[in-house]
Protein backbone atom coordinates (compact mmCIF):
# COMPACT_ATOMS: atom_id res chain seq x y z
CA UNK A 1 0.00 0.00 0.00
CA UNK A 2 1.32 3.45 -0.95
CA UNK A 3 2.45 5.65 1.91
CA UNK A 4 0.49 8.61 0.50
CA UNK A 5 -2.72 9.11 -1.48
CA UNK A 6 -0.86 11.02 -4.20
CA UNK A 7 2.67 11.29 -5.51
CA UNK A 8 1.93 14.95 -6.26
CA UNK A 9 -0.85 17.25 -5.13
CA UNK A 10 -1.10 20.68 -6.73
CA UNK A 11 -2.86 23.60 -5.06
CA UNK A 12 -3.98 26.03 -7.76
CA UNK A 13 -5.35 25.32 -11.23
CA UNK A 14 -3.73 28.11 -13.23
CA UNK A 15 -1.30 27.78 -16.12
CA UNK A 16 1.64 26.65 -13.99
CA UNK A 17 -0.29 24.30 -11.73
CA UNK A 18 -2.19 22.64 -14.58
CA UNK A 19 0.99 22.14 -16.61
CA UNK A 20 2.75 20.49 -13.67
CA UNK A 21 -0.24 18.28 -12.88
CA UNK A 22 -0.77 17.21 -16.48
CA UNK A 23 2.87 16.38 -17.19
CA UNK A 24 3.35 14.54 -13.89
CA UNK A 25 0.21 12.49 -14.53
CA UNK A 26 1.45 11.65 -18.03
CA UNK A 27 4.60 10.27 -16.39
CA UNK A 28 2.41 7.80 -14.51
CA UNK A 29 2.41 9.65 -11.20
CA UNK A 30 -0.70 9.72 -9.00
CA UNK A 31 -1.71 13.36 -9.25
CA UNK A 32 -4.44 15.49 -7.73
CA UNK A 33 -5.06 19.19 -8.28
CA UNK A 34 -7.44 21.53 -6.48
CA UNK A 35 -8.80 24.86 -7.73
CA UNK A 36 -11.30 26.86 -5.68
CA UNK A 37 -12.48 29.18 -8.46
CA UNK A 38 -12.08 28.21 -12.13
CA UNK A 39 -9.42 26.16 -13.89
CA UNK A 40 -7.19 28.27 -16.10
CA UNK A 41 -6.16 30.76 -13.44
CA UNK A 42 -5.55 34.46 -13.88
CA UNK A 43 -4.30 34.25 -17.46
CA UNK A 44 -7.26 32.38 -18.91
CA UNK A 45 -10.10 33.56 -16.69
CA UNK A 46 -9.33 37.19 -15.83
CA UNK A 47 -6.00 38.11 -17.35
CA UNK A 48 -4.09 37.65 -20.59
CA UNK A 49 -6.77 35.95 -22.68
CA UNK A 50 -9.84 38.12 -22.00
CA UNK A 51 -7.60 41.19 -22.00
CA UNK A 52 -6.31 40.39 -25.50
CA UNK A 53 -9.89 39.86 -26.69
CA UNK A 54 -10.75 43.30 -25.29
CA UNK A 55 -7.69 44.75 -27.04
CA UNK A 56 -8.91 43.37 -30.37
CA UNK A 57 -12.36 44.85 -29.76
CA UNK A 58 -10.93 48.27 -28.94
CA UNK A 59 -8.83 48.42 -32.13
CA UNK A 60 -11.74 48.38 -34.56
CA UNK A 61 -12.53 52.14 -34.46
CA UNK A 62 -9.05 52.88 -35.83
CA UNK A 63 -9.40 50.10 -38.42
CA UNK A 64 -12.66 51.66 -39.58
CA UNK A 65 -11.01 55.09 -39.84
CA UNK A 66 -7.98 53.74 -41.70
CA UNK A 67 -10.11 51.83 -44.21
CA UNK A 68 -11.15 55.04 -46.00
CA UNK A 69 -7.62 55.66 -47.27
CA UNK A 70 -7.69 52.25 -48.91
CA UNK A 71 -10.94 52.88 -50.76
CA UNK A 72 -13.41 51.40 -48.31
CA UNK A 73 -16.59 53.14 -47.25
CA UNK A 74 -17.47 51.90 -43.79
CA UNK A 75 -20.99 52.66 -42.52
CA UNK A 76 -21.46 54.24 -39.10
CA UNK A 77 -20.35 51.62 -36.59
CA UNK A 78 -22.07 50.82 -33.31
CA UNK A 79 -20.49 48.98 -30.40
CA UNK A 80 -22.44 46.70 -28.06
CA UNK A 81 -20.69 45.99 -24.76
CA UNK A 82 -23.00 43.11 -23.66
CA UNK A 83 -22.24 41.25 -26.90
CA UNK A 84 -18.49 41.49 -26.27
CA UNK A 85 -18.92 40.29 -22.69
CA UNK A 86 -21.12 37.34 -23.71
CA UNK A 87 -18.78 36.23 -26.47
CA UNK A 88 -15.76 36.62 -24.19
CA UNK A 89 -17.45 34.54 -21.48
CA UNK A 90 -18.25 31.79 -23.98
CA UNK A 91 -14.63 31.56 -25.09
CA UNK A 92 -13.32 31.57 -21.50
CA UNK A 93 -15.72 28.75 -20.57
CA UNK A 94 -14.43 26.73 -23.53
CA UNK A 95 -10.81 27.22 -22.48
CA UNK A 96 -11.59 26.40 -18.86
CA UNK A 97 -12.99 23.04 -19.95
CA UNK A 98 -9.84 22.34 -21.96
CA UNK A 99 -7.58 23.04 -18.98
CA UNK A 100 -9.57 20.73 -16.72
CA UNK A 101 -9.86 18.00 -19.37
CA UNK A 102 -6.13 18.10 -20.11
CA UNK A 103 -5.37 17.07 -16.53
CA UNK A 104 -8.05 14.41 -16.44
CA UNK A 105 -7.05 13.09 -19.86
CA UNK A 106 -3.50 12.57 -18.62
CA UNK A 107 -4.80 10.58 -15.64
CA UNK A 108 -4.86 13.30 -12.98
CA UNK A 109 -7.74 13.94 -10.59
CA UNK A 110 -9.29 17.41 -10.34
CA UNK A 111 -11.07 18.93 -7.34
CA UNK A 112 -13.24 22.06 -7.33
CA UNK A 113 -12.41 23.21 -3.82
CA UNK A 114 -10.16 25.34 -1.71
CA UNK A 115 -7.20 23.32 -0.48
CA UNK A 116 -5.41 24.13 2.79
CA UNK A 117 -2.17 22.66 4.10
CA UNK A 118 -2.50 20.81 7.42
CA UNK A 119 1.13 19.73 7.60
CA UNK A 120 3.96 19.01 5.17
CA UNK A 121 2.20 15.99 3.68
CA UNK A 122 -1.49 16.62 4.40
CA UNK A 123 -4.00 18.82 2.57
CA UNK A 124 -7.58 19.53 3.61
CA UNK A 125 -10.13 19.77 0.79
CA UNK A 126 -12.57 22.29 2.25
CA UNK A 127 -15.57 21.64 0.01
CA UNK A 128 -15.34 17.89 0.57
CA UNK A 129 -14.67 18.04 4.29
CA UNK A 130 -11.78 15.58 4.14
CA UNK A 131 -8.02 15.42 4.01
CA UNK A 132 -5.64 13.76 1.57
CA UNK A 133 -1.94 13.05 1.78
CA UNK A 134 0.78 13.59 -0.81
CA UNK A 135 4.46 12.85 -1.12
CA UNK A 136 5.18 16.10 -3.00
CA UNK A 137 3.05 19.25 -2.84
CA UNK A 138 3.17 22.13 -5.30
CA UNK A 139 1.65 25.52 -4.45
CA UNK A 140 0.63 27.47 -7.55
CA UNK A 141 -2.11 29.77 -6.29
CA UNK A 142 -1.02 32.86 -8.24
CA UNK A 143 -1.84 36.41 -7.26
CA UNK A 144 -4.60 39.00 -7.31
CA UNK A 145 -4.86 42.73 -7.94
CA UNK A 146 -3.62 44.80 -5.00
CA UNK A 147 -6.25 46.86 -3.23
CA UNK A 148 -5.80 50.30 -1.65
CA UNK A 149 -7.41 50.19 1.81
CA UNK A 150 -5.72 53.45 2.82
CA UNK A 151 -7.56 55.37 0.08
CA UNK A 152 -10.73 57.02 1.39
CA UNK A 153 -13.54 55.64 -0.74
CA UNK A 154 -11.57 52.62 -1.95
CA UNK A 155 -14.75 50.53 -1.66
CA UNK A 156 -16.08 52.34 -4.72
CA UNK A 157 -13.13 51.24 -6.88
CA UNK A 158 -12.72 48.22 -9.14
CA UNK A 159 -9.70 46.23 -10.29
CA UNK A 160 -8.94 44.39 -13.51
CA UNK A 161 -10.95 41.44 -12.15
CA UNK A 162 -14.19 43.43 -12.15
CA UNK A 163 -13.36 45.24 -15.40
CA UNK A 164 -14.01 42.01 -17.30
CA UNK A 165 -17.56 41.77 -15.93
CA UNK A 166 -18.94 45.32 -15.83
CA UNK A 167 -22.69 45.39 -16.42
CA UNK A 168 -22.32 48.43 -18.65
CA UNK A 169 -19.52 50.32 -20.35
CA UNK A 170 -18.67 53.49 -18.41
CA UNK A 171 -18.73 56.86 -20.14
CA UNK A 172 -15.65 57.96 -18.19
CA UNK A 173 -13.03 56.08 -16.21
CA UNK A 174 -9.96 56.91 -14.14
CA UNK A 175 -7.24 54.26 -13.93
CA UNK A 176 -4.62 54.50 -11.22
CA UNK A 177 -1.26 52.93 -11.99
CA UNK A 178 1.47 53.08 -14.60
CA UNK A 179 2.32 49.43 -15.23
CA UNK A 180 1.36 47.35 -18.22
CA UNK A 181 -2.09 46.46 -16.82
CA UNK A 182 -2.98 50.12 -16.28
CA UNK A 183 -1.63 51.14 -19.68
CA UNK A 184 -3.36 48.31 -21.54
CA UNK A 185 -6.73 49.00 -19.95
CA UNK A 186 -6.37 52.73 -20.58
CA UNK A 187 -6.00 51.96 -24.29
CA UNK A 188 -8.81 49.41 -24.21
CA UNK A 189 -11.36 51.71 -22.62
CA UNK A 190 -10.34 54.66 -24.79
CA UNK A 191 -10.66 52.53 -27.92
CA UNK A 192 -14.18 51.56 -26.86
CA UNK A 193 -15.16 55.22 -26.62
CA UNK A 194 -14.65 55.83 -22.89
CA UNK A 195 -13.17 59.14 -21.70
CA UNK A 196 -10.03 57.85 -20.02
CA UNK A 197 -7.61 59.38 -17.52
CA UNK A 198 -4.49 57.56 -16.31
CA UNK A 199 -3.10 58.68 -12.95
CA UNK A 200 0.40 57.55 -12.02
CA UNK A 201 2.63 58.52 -9.10
CA UNK A 202 5.88 57.99 -11.05
CA UNK A 203 7.78 60.17 -13.48
CA UNK A 204 6.87 58.15 -16.57
CA UNK A 205 4.61 55.19 -17.35
CA UNK A 206 5.95 51.63 -17.66
CA UNK A 207 8.90 51.68 -15.30
CA UNK A 208 11.68 49.19 -16.11
CA UNK A 209 10.93 49.39 -19.84
CA UNK A 210 13.27 51.26 -22.18
CA UNK A 211 12.79 55.01 -21.77
CA UNK A 212 12.43 55.64 -25.51
CA UNK A 213 9.45 53.27 -25.58
CA UNK A 214 7.93 54.83 -22.49
CA UNK A 215 8.13 58.41 -23.74
CA UNK A 216 6.96 57.63 -27.25
CA UNK A 217 3.99 55.58 -26.06
CA UNK A 218 3.05 58.31 -23.58
CA UNK A 219 3.06 60.93 -26.33
CA UNK A 220 1.07 58.71 -28.69
CA UNK A 221 -1.55 57.91 -26.06
CA UNK A 222 -2.04 61.59 -25.30
CA UNK A 223 -2.32 62.38 -29.01
CA UNK A 224 -5.10 59.81 -29.21
CA UNK A 225 -6.96 61.58 -26.41
CA UNK A 226 -5.99 59.65 -23.28
CA UNK A 227 -5.19 62.01 -20.44
CA UNK A 228 -2.09 61.02 -18.42
CA UNK A 229 -1.28 62.61 -15.06
CA UNK A 230 2.20 61.64 -13.80
CA UNK A 231 3.51 62.59 -10.34
CA UNK A 232 -0.09 62.22 -9.21
CA UNK A 233 -2.22 59.95 -7.04
CA UNK A 234 -5.87 59.76 -6.07
CA UNK A 235 -6.45 61.20 -2.59
CA UNK A 236 -10.10 60.30 -2.09
CA UNK A 237 -13.06 58.84 -3.97
CA UNK A 238 -16.58 60.03 -3.21
CA UNK A 239 -19.84 58.69 -4.57
CA UNK A 240 -22.26 61.31 -5.84
CA UNK A 241 -26.07 61.18 -5.52
CA UNK A 242 -26.30 60.35 -9.24
CA UNK A 243 -24.06 57.30 -8.75
CA UNK A 244 -20.98 58.77 -10.42
CA UNK A 245 -17.66 59.18 -8.63
CA UNK A 246 -15.71 62.29 -7.75
CA UNK A 247 -11.98 61.58 -7.48
CA UNK A 248 -9.69 64.15 -5.90
CA UNK A 249 -6.16 63.84 -7.26
CA UNK A 250 -2.87 65.50 -6.36
CA UNK A 251 -3.20 69.26 -6.58
CA UNK A 252 -6.86 69.26 -5.66
CA UNK A 253 -8.37 68.64 -9.11
CA UNK A 254 -11.60 66.62 -9.00
CA UNK A 255 -12.28 64.10 -11.77
CA UNK A 256 -15.88 62.99 -12.25
CA UNK A 257 -16.05 59.47 -13.67
CA UNK A 258 -18.25 56.39 -13.71
CA UNK A 259 -15.55 53.94 -12.61
CA UNK A 260 -12.21 54.10 -10.82
CA UNK A 261 -9.93 51.17 -11.61
CA UNK A 262 -6.93 50.39 -9.42
CA UNK A 263 -3.96 48.83 -11.22
CA UNK A 264 -1.29 49.36 -8.57
CA UNK A 265 0.36 45.95 -8.48
CA UNK A 266 -0.52 42.41 -7.51
CA UNK A 267 -0.52 40.48 -4.24
CA UNK A 268 0.46 36.79 -3.87
CA UNK A 269 -2.43 34.49 -2.89
CA UNK A 270 -0.98 33.03 0.30
CA UNK A 271 -3.51 33.92 2.99
CA UNK A 272 -5.43 31.04 4.53
CA UNK A 273 -3.40 28.35 2.77
CA UNK A 274 -2.04 26.81 5.96
CA UNK A 275 1.52 27.83 5.17
CA UNK A 276 2.26 28.38 8.84
CA UNK A 277 0.98 24.91 9.75
CA UNK A 278 3.33 23.38 7.21
CA UNK A 279 6.22 25.61 8.32
CA UNK A 280 6.62 27.38 4.96
CA UNK A 281 8.46 30.70 4.99
CA UNK A 282 7.14 33.79 3.23
CA UNK A 283 8.68 37.17 2.46
CA UNK A 284 7.65 40.71 3.28
CA UNK A 285 5.02 40.84 0.50
CA UNK A 286 3.57 37.47 1.53
CA UNK A 287 5.17 35.66 -1.40
CA UNK A 288 6.44 32.13 -0.77
CA UNK A 289 10.21 31.99 -0.48
CA UNK A 290 11.82 29.41 -2.78
CA UNK A 291 15.32 28.40 -3.79
CA UNK A 292 16.71 28.37 -7.32
CA UNK A 293 14.78 25.16 -8.05
CA UNK A 294 11.39 26.44 -6.76
CA UNK A 295 11.66 24.41 -3.54
CA UNK A 296 10.44 25.99 -0.30
CA UNK A 297 12.24 25.60 3.02
CA UNK A 298 10.18 22.40 3.45
CA UNK A 299 11.89 19.97 1.12
CA UNK A 300 8.79 18.20 -0.26
CA UNK A 301 6.80 21.41 -0.84
CA UNK A 302 7.41 23.56 -3.90
CA UNK A 303 5.96 26.81 -5.29
CA UNK A 304 5.85 28.32 -8.77
CA UNK A 305 4.29 31.26 -10.57
CA UNK A 306 3.03 34.55 -9.21
CA UNK A 307 2.71 33.23 -5.65
CA UNK A 308 6.53 33.38 -5.50
CA UNK A 309 6.63 36.93 -6.89
CA UNK A 310 9.64 36.29 -9.11
CA UNK A 311 8.57 37.13 -12.68
CA UNK A 312 4.81 37.56 -12.99
CA UNK A 313 4.22 36.22 -16.49
CA UNK A 314 2.23 33.18 -17.60
CA UNK A 315 4.99 31.64 -19.79
CA UNK A 316 7.35 31.95 -16.82
CA UNK A 317 4.97 29.99 -14.57
CA UNK A 318 4.72 27.28 -17.23
CA UNK A 319 8.52 27.20 -17.59
CA UNK A 320 8.90 26.92 -13.81
CA UNK A 321 6.41 24.03 -13.85
CA UNK A 322 8.47 22.13 -16.41
CA UNK A 323 11.67 22.74 -14.42
CA UNK A 324 9.88 21.47 -11.31
CA UNK A 325 8.94 18.25 -13.13
CA UNK A 326 12.54 17.73 -14.24
CA UNK A 327 13.81 18.32 -10.71
CA UNK A 328 11.22 16.45 -8.66
CA UNK A 329 10.37 13.50 -10.90
CA UNK A 330 13.12 13.03 -13.49
CA UNK A 331 16.22 13.23 -11.30
CA UNK A 332 17.41 16.14 -13.43
CA UNK A 333 17.75 19.23 -11.21
CA UNK A 334 16.81 22.16 -13.44
CA UNK A 335 16.77 25.82 -12.46
CA UNK A 336 14.19 28.10 -14.06
CA UNK A 337 15.91 30.59 -16.35
CA UNK A 338 14.60 34.08 -15.65
CA UNK A 339 17.08 35.94 -17.84
CA UNK A 340 16.30 37.60 -21.18
CA UNK A 341 12.54 37.12 -21.17
CA UNK A 342 10.69 38.52 -24.17
CA UNK A 343 7.48 40.31 -23.32
CA UNK A 344 4.80 42.53 -24.82
CA UNK A 345 2.54 45.34 -23.71
CA UNK A 346 -0.69 45.31 -25.70
CA UNK A 347 -1.07 49.04 -25.72
CA UNK A 348 -2.00 50.88 -28.90
CA UNK A 349 0.52 50.95 -30.49
CA UNK A 350 1.87 47.86 -28.78
CA UNK A 351 5.30 47.24 -27.32
CA UNK A 352 7.55 44.23 -27.80
CA UNK A 353 10.78 44.01 -25.89
CA UNK A 354 13.52 41.56 -24.94
CA UNK A 355 16.80 41.98 -23.11
CA UNK A 356 18.38 45.03 -21.52
CA UNK A 357 17.07 48.56 -21.83
CA UNK A 358 19.57 51.29 -22.69
CA UNK A 359 19.69 52.49 -19.08
CA UNK A 360 20.37 48.96 -17.79
CA UNK A 361 23.02 48.25 -20.40
CA UNK A 362 24.88 51.50 -19.69
CA UNK A 363 25.22 50.48 -16.04
CA UNK A 364 26.66 47.06 -16.90
CA UNK A 365 28.89 47.74 -19.90
CA UNK A 366 31.67 50.27 -20.50
CA UNK A 367 30.56 51.15 -24.02
CA UNK A 368 27.18 50.59 -25.61
CA UNK A 369 26.04 51.20 -29.17
CA UNK A 370 22.46 52.31 -29.78
CA UNK A 371 20.79 51.65 -33.12
CA UNK A 372 17.50 53.54 -33.36
CA UNK A 373 14.97 54.12 -36.12
CA UNK A 374 11.64 55.94 -36.11
CA UNK A 375 9.37 55.92 -39.14
CA UNK A 376 5.78 55.82 -40.21
CA UNK A 377 4.88 52.18 -40.94
CA UNK A 378 3.73 51.43 -44.48
CA UNK A 379 0.23 50.51 -43.35
CA UNK A 380 -0.29 54.13 -42.24
CA UNK A 381 0.83 55.78 -45.47
CA UNK A 382 -2.54 55.60 -47.27
CA UNK A 383 -4.67 55.80 -44.13
CA UNK A 384 -3.11 59.11 -43.19
CA UNK A 385 -2.48 58.01 -39.61
CA UNK A 386 0.54 59.88 -38.26
CA UNK A 387 1.69 57.38 -35.63
CA UNK A 388 5.38 56.56 -35.73
CA UNK A 389 7.04 53.20 -35.21
CA UNK A 390 10.16 52.91 -33.05
CA UNK A 391 12.82 50.21 -33.31
CA UNK A 392 15.89 50.08 -31.14
CA UNK A 393 18.82 47.70 -30.66
CA UNK A 394 21.19 47.93 -27.69
CA UNK A 395 24.64 46.45 -28.42
CA UNK A 396 27.77 45.86 -26.35
CA UNK A 397 30.48 47.65 -28.33
CA UNK A 398 33.23 45.27 -27.20
CA UNK A 399 31.66 41.84 -27.81
CA UNK A 400 29.13 43.09 -30.40
CA UNK A 401 26.42 41.07 -28.65
CA UNK A 402 22.90 42.40 -29.04
CA UNK A 403 21.87 43.04 -25.45
CA UNK A 404 18.32 44.26 -26.05
CA UNK A 405 15.70 44.90 -28.72
CA UNK A 406 12.77 47.26 -28.23
CA UNK A 407 9.88 47.90 -30.60
CA UNK A 408 6.86 50.18 -30.50
CA UNK A 409 4.36 49.72 -33.28
CA UNK A 410 2.08 47.26 -35.08
CA UNK A 411 2.81 43.58 -34.33
CA UNK A 412 5.60 44.47 -31.90
CA UNK A 413 4.69 41.56 -29.65
CA UNK A 414 5.02 39.06 -32.50
CA UNK A 415 8.44 40.45 -33.37
CA UNK A 416 9.59 40.30 -29.75
CA UNK A 417 8.88 36.58 -29.61
CA UNK A 418 11.15 35.93 -32.59
CA UNK A 419 13.81 38.36 -31.40
CA UNK A 420 13.91 36.46 -28.13
CA UNK A 421 15.66 33.58 -29.96
CA UNK A 422 18.78 35.37 -31.32
CA UNK A 423 19.15 37.53 -28.22
CA UNK A 424 18.82 34.51 -25.93
CA UNK A 425 21.40 32.77 -28.13
CA UNK A 426 23.71 35.79 -27.61
CA UNK A 427 24.09 36.51 -31.31
CA UNK A 428 25.98 39.62 -32.36
CA UNK A 429 25.07 42.71 -34.32
CA UNK A 430 27.19 41.25 -37.12
CA UNK A 431 24.85 38.25 -37.21
CA UNK A 432 21.91 40.63 -37.54
CA UNK A 433 23.71 42.49 -40.33
CA UNK A 434 24.35 39.26 -42.24
CA UNK A 435 20.66 38.40 -42.16
CA UNK A 436 18.73 39.19 -45.35
CA UNK A 437 15.83 41.59 -44.98
CA UNK A 438 12.24 40.68 -45.80
CA UNK A 439 10.85 43.52 -47.91
CA UNK A 440 8.56 45.37 -47.57
CA UNK A 441 8.13 44.84 -43.83
CA UNK A 442 8.61 47.00 -40.77
CA UNK A 443 10.78 44.29 -39.23
CA UNK A 444 13.45 44.67 -41.92
CA UNK A 445 14.70 47.72 -40.01
CA UNK A 446 16.06 45.30 -37.42
CA UNK A 447 18.63 43.98 -39.92
CA UNK A 448 19.31 47.16 -41.90
CA UNK A 449 20.45 49.57 -39.18
CA UNK A 450 24.17 49.32 -39.98
CA UNK A 451 25.47 52.46 -38.30
CA UNK A 452 24.96 53.31 -34.62
CA UNK A 453 22.71 56.27 -33.96
CA UNK A 454 24.94 57.09 -30.99
CA UNK A 455 27.21 55.48 -28.40
CA UNK A 456 27.32 55.69 -24.65
CA UNK A 457 30.81 55.35 -23.18
CA UNK A 458 31.39 55.36 -19.43
CA UNK A 459 27.91 56.78 -18.96
CA UNK A 460 28.37 59.65 -21.44
CA UNK A 461 26.59 59.87 -24.78
CA UNK A 462 28.76 60.22 -27.88
CA UNK A 463 26.95 61.24 -31.08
Amino acid sequence: MAAYDYDLFVIGGGSGGVRAARVAAALGKRVGIAEEYRFGGTCVIRGCVPKKLFVYASQFPEHFEDAAGYGWTVPQARFDWPTLIANKDREIARLEGIYRNNVQGAGGETFQTRAVLVDRHTVRLEAEGRTITADQILVATGGRPALHPALPGHEHCITSNEAFHLAELPKAIMIEGGGYIAVEFANIFHGLGVATTLVYRGTEILSRFDMDLRRTLHETMETKGIRILCHSISEKVEKRPDGRLDVTVTGGEVLTVDQVMLAIGRTPNTEGLGLEAAGIETGVTGAIEVDAYSRTNIDNIWAIGDVTNRVQLTPVAIHEAMCFIETAFKDNPTRPDHETIATAVFSQPEIGTVGLSEDEAVKRFDEVEIYRATFRPMRHTLSGRQEKMLMKLVVDAKSRKVLGAHILGPDAGEMAQLLGIPIKAELTKDDFDRTMAVHPTAAEELVTMYKPTYRVKNGKRID
